[in-house]
């Protein structure tokens, strides 16, 4: 049974709110931390926690956080994002921890003309007006792809095996991988699926192994992302494996073990934010960030996924206060209008992981700035320049 992970009233409360003859922003908030994607969910979670630590008000104005848990599940998601905008009256949208969850919200902004803050990387679509009214923070698949496809040329990867998983996001690395790898003349052997519940992929592992690839570029995530690096371990596979910023979580590495030991994956520069030089853009706000995630959560971040939580609060506190300037009040279509205009014409706002530009035609804000190349050492994220 789906429930509301946090009421409002809750969230109310612990962020002091105005009272209520003062107008407030709303912002709904929808994640997963229930089912298959809570693995991901649960670190959004805690990433919103310490972006409401680290500021819980646009100038004189309180924000209030409404967050709904979607159990993984995209229908859950669109119902979700309906109730928020339609009984709580929330200025924005952001959510959530599937592709496919976060896939199903943007119809619902688009029809209700509510600007959502997307975080997870999809393909953003415009309404039947033309008009965009979500962002997506992460890095663009093709982009996550195209650094990993560029390091494998370089390390002397001749041809490699895929395999990911059977649903949007396994199609959006498989995809990201063809032009880049055809443009460094690399070769896809295989492209093997498997669903995020599966318990096995002995088979697909075996079709893979048969190609005798020189690496594996993986297409899964967080915890269910070890599955085929144990398979392949079992197998007597000594090749590198690559894969993206979806595998940058304790749960990955914890079930992994010597499996994933020396994963080389794109990531946000946040993830080895202390080894930055101090000149790099990411440095500081990351820094600011792990404090405030430290205090709202009581543990150090070791995560990519949290900062996208934080980064979406960034721009959404900076067009906010833009919006604001127009004199359009917070709960009435015309501050929904200001904001989206505002969110679309952000510039150069840095963040934990990029620096972020957006516009009306453009629903991804982020250059080849917003990743580096780690690998995975003694159970730690390296960066590897």
């Amino acid at each position: 049974m789906m429930k509301n992970s946090i009421a409002a009233a809750v969230v109310a409360a612990s962020l002091g709110f105005a009272t209520a003859a003062q107008a407030e922003i709303t912002v709904g908030f929808i994640t997963s931390q229930s089912g298959p994607g809570s693995s991901i969910g649960v670190l959004y979670d805690r990433g919103m926690k310490a972006a409401v630590e680290y500021a819980s008000s646009v100038g004189a104005e309180k924000v209030k956080l409404i967050q709904l848990d979607d159990g993984s599940d995209p229908s859950s998601a669109t119902r979700n994002a309906r109730k928020l905008v339609e009984e709580n009256k929330v200025d924005l949208l952001i959510g959530t921890s599937t592709a496919a969850s976060t896939s199903a919200m943007v119809p619902i902004a688009n029809e209700l003309k509510v600007p959502m803050i997307a975080i997870s990387p999809i393909s953003v679509a415009a309404n039947d007006a033309g008009d965009r009214w979500a962002i997506v923070m992460p890095q663009p698949p093709t982009l996550m792809v195209k650094v990993v496809v560029d390091r494998m040329k370089r390390d002397g990867v001749k041809q490699f095996a895929y395999i990911g998983f059977s649903d949007a996001w396994g199609d959006l690395v498989y995809n990201g991988a063809q032009k880049p790898a055809e443009a460094d003349g690399l070769k896809i052997l295989t492209n093997e699926r498997y669903v995020r519940t599966d318990t096995s992929v002995t088979g697909q592992v075996l079709k893979m192994m048969a190609t005798k690839p020189d690496a594996v570029l993986l297409g899964g995530a967080a915890t269910q992302g070890a599955l085929p690096p144990l398979a392949l371990a079992e197998r007597g596979y000594k090749g590198p494996l690559y894969g993206t910023p979806a595998l940058l979580n304790t749960d990955f590495i914890r079930v992994g073990g010597k499996a994933v030991e020396g994963v080389q994956v794109s990531a946000g520069p946040v993830v080895v934010a202390e080894q930055l030089p101090d000149t790099h853009f990411s440095k500081k706000i990351s820094m600011d960030f792990r404090a405030a995630y430290q205090k709202a959560n009581g543990s150090p971040t070791s995560d990519a996924f949290s900062a996208y939580s934080f980064d979406a609060w960034l721009v959404f506190l900076d067009a906010a206060k833009r919006a604001m300037a127009t004199g359009a009040k917070p709960g009435t279509p015309e501050f929904r209008v200001a904001l989206r205009n505002a969110i679309f014409n952000t510039n150069d706002l840095v963040g934990t992981h990029a620096i972020y530009n957006y516009k009306p035609s453009d629903s991804y804000g982020v250059d080849e700035r917003a990743l580096v190349m780690v690998r995975l050492v003694n159970g730690q994220w390296k960066y590897e320049p």
